[in-house]
C-alpha cells in the first residue's frame, strides 16, 4: 500500500474511532443516546462486575455498611458528604461539575431534602438528567406500591418517580408528661392552646420552656407549614409567597408573642447549650418524629429518661383543618449514568426495605411495612408515654399539600435573614419584608417566575 494511502486509511480510521467514542459518551451521558424499553431512559454499558458509588450522610454510613457486609458480592464504594443539609445546594454542585465533564458521577445519592427532584429529574445542557425514573421498569411495582401512600410524592415529576423516601417526618407535638404533673398542664391541642400555655409557663415557671425557633428547618417546616402558611408555593414554574394571608400572620404574631415570654428559646436544638440549658426544661414541643432517636433518646443529645417523653397529634388552628407539617425525610437517588444499575437496584431495596433498614431507622421508616415494625418497637419500648404509635401515623396522614417543592431550600432564607434579625433583637414581624425579598430572590435566580 502506497504511503498517501495508508495515511488516508489511518485518518479514515482515526475519525471512526474518534466518532465511536463521541458516540459511546454522548449515550452515557444523556445526549441523545438510545432509551433502554425496560428502563425508560438511556442507560450506560451495563457492567455486571463494577463497583457503584454511594454518597450518605453520617446518619446513612450504618446502612451503607451493613449493605455492604450483607452483600460481599457486590463491589461498594462508600463516600460520605454533607447530605445537603439545610439546603447546602452540594448535591446539585456536584452533579453539575460532573456533567461538564462527562464523567464521575456516584451510583446512589442520599440526600437530606425533599426538593431535589426538581433539577435532578431534568436535562441540563444536553446532558441526561442525573436521577432515572424509577418507576417506568428499572424498580417493581410491587416495590414501589410498598410506600405509605403519598410517600414519594415530591419526587414525582410529570408523572415519574424519580427519588425513593427513606423516611417520614411529620410534625407531632412532644411533651413531657413528668412537667406537665408537675405543674398541673393538659397537653395543647390547637395553637391556640400552645400559646396560652406559654403565657401560664412564662408566669409560673419562668426558665421553662415550649420550643425552639433557632433552627432554620424548625422555624419554616416546624411552625409555617404547620400553621398552612401559604410562604414557599409552586405552581409550575410560578413560585409564589404569601406572608400577609392570615395563618401566616398569625404564626408570626404567636412566635413573636412566645420568643417575647422567652417559651421560644433561638438556641439550635443541637448546641450544646441547648442541651446543656434546657434538657431538663422542656414541657413540651412541636418538631418531627425523628426527634425521637435524633434528641430524646440520643445520649449525646437530650438523654431524657424513659417514661417521661410522648408524641401528641398535631396541633392545628382552633376550628380549622387538623394539618401538619414536615421536616425533611431524606430521599435515595439513583443515578441514570449508573454501569451497574442491578447493583444499584438491590441496594435500592435494601436500604429502604430490609430488617436492617428498619434497625437502623432514627424515625419513621417511609416504607409501610417498615414503618409498622418500626412503630410497633418503638411502642413496645416502653420509653414513651401514651400511644406514640397512634400519634405519629397521625400526623403522617395529615402533611399539609399547600406546601412547595422548588429547587431551593426555604431553609437557607430564614437562616440569612431570620436567625441574624432574632439574635440582633428583632421580632419576626421585623425582618418579615427582608425574609420575603430574600425568597423571592432565592426563587428568581433558580429561574422561576414569582408572584408575591
Amino acid at each position: 500500500m502506497a504511503a498517501q494511502q495508508r495515511r488516508h486509511v489511518t485518518r479514515t480510521l482515526g475519525a471512526g474511532i474518534a466518532l465511536i467514542g463521541l458516540i459511546a459518551l454522548t449515550a452515557c451521558s444523556g445526549g441523545g443516546g438510545e432509551v433502554n424499553s425496560d428502563y425508560g431512559f438511556a442507560t450506560a454499558e451495563q457492567t455486571a462486575d463494577s463497583a457503584i458509588t454511594v454518597w450518605v450522610d453520617a446518619a446513612r454510613e450504618p446502612i451503607a455498611k451493613a449493605f455492604e457486609a450483607d452483600n460481599p458480592d457486590v463491589k461498594i464504594n462508600i463516600e460520605t458528604y454533607d447530605g445537603n443539609a439545610g439546603g447546602s445546594g452540594s448535591f446539585q454542585t456536584k452533579v453539575a461539575l460532573f456533567d461538564q465533564s462527562g464523567e464521575g458521577w456516584p451510583d446512589v445519592v442520599f440526600s437530606t431534602q425533599t426538593n431535589d427532584a426538581s433539577w435532578a429529574a431534568k436535562e441540563t445542557n444536553g446532558v441526561q438528567a442525573f436521577a432515572a425514573p424509577l418507576d417506568k421498569g428499572f424498580l417493581d411495582q410491587d416495590f414501589l406500591d410498598g410506600f405509605t401512600s403519598g410517600a414519594n410524592d415530591p419526587m414525582t415529576v410529570d408523572g415519574s418517580v424519580y427519588g425513593l423516601r427513606n423516611d417520614l417526618a411529620p410534625v407531632v407535638l412532644w411533651y413531657n408528661q413528668k412537667l406537665l404533673d408537675e405543674f398541673g398542664y393538659d397537653i395543647p391541642q390547637t395553637w391556640e392552646d400552645y400559646q396560652a400555655l406559654g403565657d401560664k409557663l412564662a408566669a409560673e415557671h419562668p426558665g421553662y420552656i415550649l420550643g425552639s425557633v433557632g433552627d432554620s428547618f424548625v422555624g419554616t417546616y416546624v411552625y409555617y407549614w404547620g400553621a398552612q402558611a401559604p410562604i414557599f408555593q409552586l405552581d409550575g414554574n410560578t413560585f409564589s409567597s404569601d406572608f400577609d394571608d392570615e395563618h401566616s400572620v398569625a404564626m408570626t404574631d404567636m412566635l413573636d408573642h412566645m420568643v417575647g415570654n422567652g417559651t421560644l428559646v433561638q438556641d439550635s436544638v443541637f448546641s450544646a447549650g441547648f442541651v446543656e440549658n434546657y434538657a431538663d426544661k422542656i414541657v413540651a414541643m412541636p418538631g418531627p418524629a425523628w426527634y425521637s432517636g435524633a434528641l430524646f433518646q440520643n445520649p449525646d443529645s437530650l438523654n431524657i429518661p424513659a417514661g417521661e417523653i410522648g408524641a401528641a397529634d398535631p396541633l392545628y388552628w382552633d376550628g380549622q383543618d387538623e394539618v401538619t407539617g414536615n421536616v425533611g425525610g431524606g430521599v435515595w437517588y439513583a443515578s441514570s449514568h449508573s454501569a451497574n444499575l442491578e447493583a444499584v437496584k438491590t441496594f435500592l431495596e435494601y436500604v429502604i426495605s430490609s430488617e436492617k433498614a428498619v434497625e437502623l431507622a432514627s424515625g419513621l421508616p417511609a416504607y409501610a411495612d417498615a414503618a409498622s415494625q418500626w412503630l410497633d418497637t418503638q411502642a413496645s419500648s416502653g420509653y414513651y408515654d401514651g400511644d406514640f404509635k397512634a400519634a405519629v401515623e397521625k400526623a403522617a396522614g395529615s402533611v399539609w399539600s399547600g406546601w412547595g417543592f422548588p429547587s431551593f431550600s426555604p431553609e437557607t432564607a430564614y437562616a440569612a435573614v431570620v436567625v441574624p434579625g432574632l439574635a440582633a433583637g428583632k421580632s419576626i414581624a421585623d425582618v418579615v419584608p427582608d425574609w420575603h425579598t430574600q425568597i423571592l430572590n432565592e426563587a428568581q435566580v433558580q429561574g422561576y417566575e414569582t408572584a408575591e
